[in-house]
């Protein structure tokens, strides 16, 4: 399971993508975001933009990462 820890209060899911390297371009994040294939906390999230925060889970393509302060 990848760690992302945040310097600010949070980071967006498009973010979280690219730095965990699930995916290679911003490009690419918006695509797998809207095609409903994340999912934040156990559910689809199609929003590219979505704050994740402290204690967020996310999961793509059999990866899991966890956002922590």
């Amino acid at each position: 399971m990848e760690v992302i820890h945040l310097k600010d209060g949070y980071i967006k899911l498009g973010q979280a993508l690219k730095i965990a390297n699930l995916v290679e371009s911003g490009a690419e994040a918006k695509y797998v975001v809207q095609e409903g294939l994340v999912r934040v906390n156990g559910e689809v999230d199609t929003r590219r933009g979505k704050k994740l925060e402290a204690g967020d889970m996310v999961e793509y393509n059999g990866e899991t990462v966890k956002i922590e302060a």
